[in-house]
Order: C-alpha cells, then structure tokens, then sequence
C-alpha cells in the first residue's frame, strides 16, 4: 500500500504540474523570474542580468531526481555516505559536460545541452561505481551494489529530465516544427495542442522565427513519454527487477531522442542524423552490454518506509537544497538575454 501511495502521489504531482505548465509556458511572461542590476550606464540606468525560470525548473528537476535517487537506495539501504559520494560527482561531471559538448557540437558559447550531459554521465558512471567500490567500498561498509545504483540512477533521471522539459518550454527551446510542414490530417489532430510561443526573447522566436505559429509540443510529448518510462521503471525497481528498472528507463530515453530529433526544428548540428542521436545509440548500446557485468544483489529488499527516515537529516536536507541553488546559479544566469532596469521614487508616497 506504501508503495502504491508513493507512486500515486507523484503521478498527481507531474500530471497537474504538467497540465498547467503545458498552457502557461509558452508565454512571454514565464521566461524571466527577476532582473538583477549589475552595472550603471552613463544614462544612469543598470544593465540587469536575466534570472530564468529555466533555470528554476532544471534546478527543481535536479533536486527531485536526486531526492528520488535517494529514496530508492535509502529503500535497499545503501550506505548515505557512497551513494552522495558517487552522485555528486556524477553530477559534476555531468554539469560540466552539459556546456562543453554543446560548445563542441552547435558551436555556441552560450548554451547547455541535456543530451550531451546524459551521454557523459551514461558513460562514465558505471565506471565511477567501480573505483568507488574498489577505492572505498573494498575496505569498509560502503560497498554499493552497481546494478540497482545504476537502475536507481536511470529511474530518477528520467523524472528529472521529464520535469525538466518545463524549462525549455519556458525559454522557448528545443522547439519542434511548425505545424504547417505536417500533412493536413496530423495537422489538425495536433493543432489544439500545439504551442505557441510569444517575446522576442524565446529561443523559438529570435533563432525559429516562430513568432505567434504553431509547433510540435515536442518538449511536453518528451515529458510524457520519459514519465510514463520513470514510473515503469520505478515498479520494476521496486520489484528487485534490477535490469528492467534500468533498461526500460534508458531504451525509452534514449530511443524516443533519436525519434524526436526528427521532429525538432532548432540548431543540432549540421548533419541531417545529429551527433546527439549518434550519441543516444552509443549511450544505450554501451549501457546494455555493461548490465551483464554489473553486480545484481543489493543487501536488502526495496522498502520505502525504510528510506523515509533519511529526511529527518538536516544536513541531507540541505545538500538537496545546495544542489537546487548550484543549479539555478549555473543553469539559470541567462547568457543570451540582456535587460536595462531603473528606479524611481513614487513621489505621491513621499
């Protein structure tokens, strides 16, 4: 029952978040949270730095991922100290690789790229379990079961990126076709849930030229599909299905990438197959071949209620609550947005 209200609860939470954000982000007012004066022009204004609701819900997509990365090892009760150890770093590595491969591949300065943050960390995270387990784990308690930390890892990945999508629909990014390139018939099944997307400041608009036009909703079709695959992980997950709850979640992910790049309109490169699709089937044709040598038992049965006692640690609390704010401030400093504030009194409340 535990289970099933678990699962129940953050149905309810991504259905409503979804059905609101779907309506509401495309809009002009849900891409900036604040403008934040940095320096003073000789017309004696400030030239503001933009903070992005993009970053606000990439960071709460981090923090949920890691909050349900956290919950699923406390439920096997892997050791706090290797899973935050192991996690972190992943992050950092993926956080870091998200500007560096988008730097490589669409040759922008100022951008970040999931797709190539994901491949990084597909890669290099069973090999950070390894030397973890051999460094550490070998001479103490913190052995980590490589296979369910990696289905663990999987499961709240693609929550986060499904919840993530929220912010590339509020930047205008990753923005699919115009609907009028589409035959007549899926044209008009899909034209009451196309987007779109208003303010000369969306990507969609000063990259797309979409002003006003009709898209593929493909950032909420991507949010659909990847919750629907985190939900089915998580029962296997929860079933002690180590391999399913982790294949299900990267076959889905990355399968529906390569699919979807077919219906995005934005800059991916040059080639018609992109190297984030090419980096999607080395990504999941890597992961498969390495679940064979993965250690499968962890010390115990998954139980929810085990991992629940892991939020009465302040200090975990506030490490979940780090990474939000690490993220929003790398994440959500808009680079290619600029504002000009300035202040006044009100002189009637003199």
């Amino acid at each position: 029952m535990g289970n099933l209200i678990f699962i129940a609860s953050i149905a309810v939470i991504f259905a409503s978040t979804f059905y609101w954000g779907f309506r509401h982000l495309p809009g002009e007012e849900w891409q900036m949270i604040a403008a934040v004066p940095i320096v003073k022009n000789r017309f004696g204004q400030w030239q503001g730095l933009n903070l992005t609701y993009y970053g606000f819900f990439n960071a709460t997509a981090m923090a949920f991922a890691c909050i349900i990365l956290l919950l699923l090892m406390g439920s096997i009760q892997a050791p706090l100290v290797a899973v935050i150890t192991v996690t972190a770093t992943g992050l950092s590595v993926a956080l870091l690789s998200a500007k560096i491969v988008a730097r490589i591949v669409e040759r922008k300065r100022h951008t970040f790229t999931v797709a190539g943050a994901v491949f990084v960390l597909i890669i290099s995270l069973p090999w950070l379990i390894t030397i973890f387990n051999l460094g550490v784990g070998g001479r103490s308690d913190l052995y980590l079961p490589p296979r369910p930390m990696l289905a663990a890892v999987a499961i709240a990945y693609t929550f986060g990126e499904a919840l993530g999508r929220l912010a590339c629909i509020s930047f205008g990014c990753c923005y699919g076709h115009s609907l009028e390139k589409l035959p007549a018939l899926i044209r008009k099944r899909l034209g009451r849930f196309s987007f779109i997307f208003t303010g000369a400041t969306k990507k969609a608009i000063y990259a797309g030229k979409l002003h006003g036009v009709p898209v593929i909703p493909i950032q909420a079709v991507t949010s659909i599909v990847f919750t629907l695959a985190g939900f089915t992980g998580l029962m296997c997950f929860l079933r002690s299905r180590w391999a399913a709850a982790m294949i299900v979640p990267l076959v889905t992910t990355q399968v529906w990438r390569v699919l979807s790049e077919f219906l995005r309109a934005d800059y991916r490169g040059d080639s018609l197959f992109t190297a984030y699709q090419v980096m999607a089937i080395i990504g999941l044709v890597y992961s498969l071949v390495t679940i064979p040598f993965l250690a499968d038992a962890p010390l115990n049965s998954p139980s929810l209620s085990q991992a629940l006692h892991l939020f009465s640690n302040g200090w975990l609390l506030i490490s979940v609550e780090g990474v939000w704010v690490a993220v929003f401030l790398y994440l959500g400093r808009s680079s290619v947005t600029g504002s000009t504030v300035s202040f006044h009194v009100l002189q009637d409340r003199i």
